[in-house]
């Protein structure tokens, strides 16, 4: 583990990680950022989703934290793992822009950021796992910070920073 209390997550990755570290993945366009938290042992996932099903990957040899159908699983694992009960687990997500617009198709099999978010959402409550904040949609990117020592996570766009 690293010394810095900020670890960056990655694209297509997942860090684990407790109080007092912090977690933050830079340039959410169409991907998503799911924040999982455990309050009551201060414990934080934060999973940088860049694909919604990894039934598209060529190889059966695929990174799961790229995909959102199992990149959930897997760091509810790891979190279970390290003390957390999965019935206190809720997540924040953020991202899931509309970075590409298909040449005016509207056709929603293009649009990544929307699969993506409902991909998330759709892991999430088969997991049984309650989101309680949103920052998801539009057409620009996003940066998370997500604080393990108390949930908090601080999003970062051209429309300013908010709290969710």
């Amino acid at each position: 583990m690293s010394t810095s209390l900020i670890e960056t997550v990655g694209i297509g990755d997942y860090k684990v990680a407790s109080c007092p570290r912090i977690l933050t993945a830079i340039g959410l366009g169409s991907c998503v950022g799911v924040c999982l938290y455990d309050s009551a042992i201060k414990l934080g996932g934060l999973i940088h989703v860049m694909l919604p099903d990894s039934s598209i990957s060529k190889t059966k040899k695929f990174k799961p934290s790229k995909f959102a159908d199992t990149a959930i699983g897997v760091t509810l694992d790891e979190m279970i793992e390290q003390g957390a009960l999965k019935r206190r687990i809720v997540a924040k997500i953020a991202g899931g822009a509309t970075m590409f617009y298909n040449n005016g198709t509207n056709d929603p099999i293009f649009d990544i950021g929307v699969r993506n978010t409902n991909a998330v959402t759709k892991a999430l409550k088969n997991e049984g796992i309650k989101i309680i904040a949103t920052d998801i949609g539009g057409d620009y990117g996003r940066s998370v910070t997500f604080f393990t020592e108390n949930g908090k996570v601080l999003v970062k766009s051209k429309m300013g920073i908010k709290e969710i």
